[in-house]
């Protein structure tokens, strides 16, 4: 038994509304029982998923929306963010040599690993030919 905060935001695929993502996360975070600690890292989980879909979703030119609905309660924090744009699934993404990653310069795929250390649980799904459906969840401690 405890109360659940529930709240959605849509924005539109532009790295300007990166920052109402982040406050808007930010503000969800502090109503619910996630410590200060992870509030930063949460925030940038979400962040880097967003920013995955505004720079590699959509075709250049192209305006779409990003729906974030986040729920939490006293076991868990959790976003999801749908969007519209091309199929993008991180499962395929294999969990990374970070070394060699790091070494080898490259910044691609970067944000998957971030997600997967930060997060319990991400999961991706395809919903009915029109979304990906991207899912972050934090337990509370």
């Amino acid at each position: 038994m405890g109360h659940t905060v529930r709240d959605r935001l849509v924005v539109t695929n532009d790295t300007k509304y990166l920052i109402v993502v982040r406050d808007f996360v930010g503000r969800m975070i502090r109503q619910s029982r996630v410590t200060r600690e992870e509030e930063n890292k949460i925030i940038l989980a979400v962040d880097e998923a967003v920013t995955n879909i505004i720079e590699h979703g959509y075709e250049p030119g192209v305006e779409g929306l990003i729906e974030l609905e986040v729920e939490a309660d006293e076991a868990q924090f959790k976003v999801v963010i749908r969007d519209s744009g091309r199929v993008f699934n991180p499962e395929s993404v294999p969990n990374l040599d970070m070394g060699k990653h790091v070494r080898a310069g490259r910044r691609k795929g970067l944000g998957i690993f971030l997600m997967r250390q930060i997060m319990d649980e991400v999961r991706y799904r395809f919903k009915d030919g029109v979304k990906n459906e991207l899912t972050l969840v934090k337990y509370s401690k």
